[in-house]
């Protein structure tokens, strides 16, 4: 086996991956042994000598491996090049040498990013004196100003591989430097100088560096165009990061043509992350008022921070964004520990101090920062980052850093607004509570895999496999849950039987709730969970039919249900599981003819009709569904032929007439249903008359 052997293959030291050589094997003759091989004559072995090592110099190793610099090709990686441009500006600005930073997106494919910094330095370098300090900067791996703290107290570029990664997969690459009222400019070509630096005359007005380059189409491909709205907005976050900058987009009419993407704009927020959090919470749902925010500044950057928190409310999910020295870190890492720790040990000790300790035993970081949105942004010299690309912080002194400088600030925040603490808490209990049923639920069905379920209070299962074409009747008394255990078909037909009527949960507090057995054998029966923790694939049954006695008790009983599946389980009835069974009130007979109506008037009517004339037909009025042979229930009530079912509908552009009538009739103010009553008490006094 001859040719050459790429250091940057595949890590194995066989210069290609196992799969290949081994195909490669399988069709190659076999070498004899050379008694002239330096290694002894193993097959193969002459044709591998010191001239098959391939040593890949400058900026070849990035062009040839891409993904080992940016983390692949990709639209993701492509827009990486940009904020490794715009991290060195901002390291400018942070540092207190530039105030504006300028974005332009061009026509062309073209970016540049320009700062009124200090400006890369031009003059020779002292261990490349045939190079100056801007060309070792752009095609030399590991070179840069980030590696001595004395240069940039805090800096986000720090393997000094930023630029010179963007040089090594740009198409073109231009670098202006002004710098000692001297303008200075160089080209490079896919990471290759194109000539030295050249002094393009004095400029009085102007200082700084400008990098414009456009990526190259044979590394990125069809991906290798700048998407306007993702440039902008890492831009517009920039600004949020600093507020001692000005940053200013700039981009071709044209290219955000038909977006809400503006082609001008200039971002500075004295207000830094609150004013950000502000913005990416505005209009929704929140359990404080107040943002929890601040920023503590220390001599040199060393350990400084900023931070702006708050909690969303029921259906809206949280999220964390977290920064390093303005360099976004998608995958959190140590400084977002510390903010969790912080957070957590804050409010157990306000709890414990206003004598609620036992509440909070049970929560956790997680039940804390569930709903929660955060903004955190630290600066500390040297971190340690997970990979090339930043996305994980691993400085083990950020967490101690973060939790220290912010628990005093949310002690007091939390001090100082009583009522609105006392909501966090009773939110974080809910999610605990939450999070323990879930588990519970999960053992459940854990158990299940090894053994049979032990179901919930006296559910009777079906033997069906699938949810599809499955059924579960909720019934009142035990009385009841008899006759449909006889009346049902086992293989696809449950019964649970409750006792009495269920809790109102419009008018209850979470804590009741979970210690109500009716509702805990309910949500195991459904196996669905409930709240933000519904979850339709889960959902045991393909329909869910409530089945009372059809009076006003059983009237009474199906309400409370409804209002159970509305608040708690919004989304079965908006699938379509949820019904109403419709069984009969009274059994008419006169003969050998038998028939059943649901009420007054539909008895009047049949006998106006299926028994008119007759005048001692016998009629005899259901007590309940416990009172109904097992046969007649099935025949009226269970058997799909034959039944009625209504099934529980709220339209979407009623939902917010049915949220006012909801609250109105089931809530805590026993007010409002009395004066429901009053306002329709000659509608019932037509129903008596009737």
């Amino acid at each position: 086996m001859s040719g050459k052997l790429d250091l940057f293959d595949d890590g194995s030291g066989s210069g290609r991956s196992r799969a290949a050589a081994a195909k490669t094997a399988a069709h190659e003759p076999k070498a004899k042994a050379s008694s002239k091989s330096p290694v002894g004559g193993t097959p193969g072995e002459a044709g591998y000598t010191a001239s098959a090592i391939e040593v890949l110099e400058g900026l070849e190793p990035v062009r040839r491996r891409p993904g080992m610099y940016i983390g692949g090709t990709d639209e993701k990686a492509l827009h990486h090049l940009f904020a490794e441009v715009i991290d060195n500006a901002m390291d400018e600005a942070v540092a207190g040498h530039a105030s504006v930073i300028t974005v332009e997106l061009e026509d062309g494919g073209f970016l540049s990013v320009t700062d009124n910094g200090r400006g890369i330095p031009i003059d020779p370098h002292p261990k490349f004196p045939k190079k100056s300090a801007l060309e070792v900067i752009m095609t030399t791996l590991h070179a840069g100003g980030k590696f001595d703290s004395k240069v940039y107290e805090t800096s986000g570029g720090l393997h000094g591989v930023g630029v010179s990664v963007v040089n090594a997969l740009s198409e073109l690459c231009e670098v202006e430097v002004a710098r000692g009222q001297q303008l200075y400019k160089q080209v490079f070509s896919r990471g290759i100088a194109q000539g030295p630096v050249e002094n393009c005359g004095r400029i009085a007005n102007r200082r700084g560096t400008k990098v414009r380059f456009k990526p190259d189409h044979q590394i990125f491909g069809k991906a290798a165009h700048f998407q306007p709205g993702r440039l902008f907005r890492m831009a517009r976050s920039k600004a949020y990061l600093f507020g001692g900058v000005e940053i200013r987009w700039s981009c071709e009419p044209k290219l955000v043509a038909g977006t809400d993407v503006p082609s001008q704009a200039s971002f500075r927020f004295p207000g830094g992350l609150r004013d950000y959090l502000a913005r990416e919470i505005e209009g929704k749902n929140t359990v404080v008022e107040q943002i929890f925010s601040g920023k503590i500044e220390k001599d040199g950057g060393h350990g400084s921070l900023e931070w702006a928190v708050s909690w969303l409310g029921e259906g809206e999910d949280g999220f964390t964004h977290s920064y390093c020295n303005t360099i976004p870190t998608p995958e959190g890492g140590t400084h977002e520990q510390g903010l969790r720790q912080a957070l957590l040990r804050g409010l157990r000790d306000h709890a414990e101090r206003i004598n609620q300790s036992k509440r909070v035993a049970n929560i956790t970081a997680d039940d804390v920062m569930l709903t929660a949105a955060g903004m955190l942004s630290v600066f500390i010299r040297e971190p340690e980052f997970q990979g090339q690309t930043k996305d994980k912080l691993a400085t083990a002194e950020a967490t101690r850093i973060v939790e220290n400088s912010m628990r005093d600030a949310f002690d007091h925040w939390l001090a100082a607004a009583p009522s609105q603490a006392l909501r966090l808490i009773d939110w974080a209990v809910e999610r605990a509570d939450d999070r323990l049923r879930r588990r519970a639920e999960k053992e459940v069905q854990r158990k299940t895999a090894v053994r049979k379920l032990r179901l919930p209070g006296k559910l009777a299962d079906c033997s069906a496999a699938g949810t599809k074409g499955s059924e579960i009747f909720i019934v009142e008394g035990d009385s009841a849950g008899g006759s449909a255990k006889q009346a049902r078909n086992r293989s696809n037909q449950a019964i649970l039987p409750l006792r009495g009527k269920i809790l109102n949960v419009a008018s209850a507090t979470r804590d009741k709730m979970n210690a109500n057995q009716q509702l805990q054998d309910l949500l195991q029966a459904l196996g669905c969970g409930s709240g933000s923790h519904y979850r339709e694939e889960d959902l045991r049954y393909d329909r869910v039919i409530i089945m009372t006695d059809a009076d006003v008790d059983g009237a009474h009983i199906a309400s409370l249900l409804i209002t159970f599946f509305y608040q708690q389980m919004p989304r079965l009835i908006d699938q379509g599981h949820l019904y109403l069974a419709v069984p009969p009130l009274y059994r008419l007979t006169y003969g050998g003819k038998t028939l059943y109506a649901q009420d007054d008037r539909h008895k009047d009517k049949l006998l106006a009709t299926a028994f008119k004339g007759k005048t001692n037909v016998e009629i005899g009025r259901f007590k309940g569904l416990g009172e109904m042979m097992p046969a007649q229930l099935k025949e009226t009530t269970m058997d799909p032929s034959k039944r009625i079912l209504l099934r529980v509908v709220v339209e979407s552009e009623e939902r917010l007439d049915t949220n006012a009538a909801v609250e109105r009739l089931m809530g805590n103010k026993p007010e409002a249903r009395f004066n429901f009553i009053q306002e329709r008490a000659a509608f019932a006094e037509d129903l008596v008359d009737l």
